[in-house]
């Protein structure tokens, strides 16, 4: 891999973009290596998080502006093919198994704001700086919008995406494109106050909540009290259920927290 660095820790795994001397700014390879590794995260059994974040000054600029140009060259087909690869990297994320939180300094520009809107946590510096700079270079913010306006909703996607300004952490927090916003240095400390939330909660447990969340929040259950009822019945009895209620009742860390 050459524009992404994978770290593997103790129960997750750190996903850097690792093109810093262009603010991290997405090209055709970076979209198809971070899919890649996102699709594949879940082989690895001891990652329970995934951690996306980027080298350098910057979470990402949104997309190369090389690679913008050269796109402005392709025949119709052939946006529409890149535009679909593109849409799968924020899908693989809002899909990822895991949960997936995102680290933001620096800028972050256009569909690097897809990423933060598809992960399901996301934390920033406080003097971090945000746009959907779509607008101002005369294309649409069409491929991240689904995961925009699931994430911050109709009001505040119409002045963000449509005006294209600025905004700091704070207010990507006041506006809920973002969790937390926090001083720079205190970023670290948050994320692994955050990631022990992970630790002591059962993965198996943790994936199939996510899964539910994704199902009920884009209506693919048709009976909600059937589906529900056989999803706490199915929890009830599994190894993982009688596993943590056994270790409340004994006073003492689940086999899945035991380190």
């Amino acid at each position: 891999m050459q524009t992404i660095q994978l770290q593997h820790y103790d129960f997750y795994t750190v996903l850097t973009f690792n093109r810093a001397e262009v603010h991290n700014a997405f090209n055709a390879q970076m979209i198809e290596e971070i899919t890649e590794v996102i699709r594949g995260i879940t082989a690895h059994e001891s990652t329970r998080v995934l951690v996306i974040r980027g080298a350098g000054k910057s979470f990402s600029a949104g997309a190369d502006l090389k690679y913008m140009q050269a796109l402005a060259n392709y025949s119709e087909a052939e946006n529409v093919a890149d535009s679909k690869r593109l849409f799968d990297l924020f899908d693989s994320i809002y899909c990822c198994a895991i949960p997936v939180v995102s680290v933001v300094h620096g800028a972050a520009f256009g569909g690097a704001n897809g990423i933060i809107a598809a992960s399901d946590y996301a934390i920033a510096s406080q003097s971090a700086k945000f746009a959907f700079s779509e607008v101002k270079l005369g294309i649409l913010p069409a491929t991240i919008s689904p995961f925009v306006l699931h994430k911050i909703g109709q009001a505040a996607a119409r002045d963000l995406l449509l005006s294209g300004r600025r905004f700091s952490g704070e207010e990507a927090q006041r506006l809920g494109l973002v969790n937390e916003a926090v001083a720079e240095e205190a970023l670290e400390e948050q994320l692994q106050a955050y990631l022990n939330h992970f630790k002591s909660a059962s993965p198996d447990a943790v994936q199939k909540t996510k899964k539910m969340i994704r199902q009920l929040a884009n209506d693919q259950v048709l009976d909600i009290r059937e589906y529900t009822a056989h999803l706490i019945a199915e929890a009830r009895a599994s190894h993982a259920g009688k596993e943590g209620i056994a270790a409340f009742f004994e006073k003492r860390k689940p086999n899945w927290n035991d380190k």
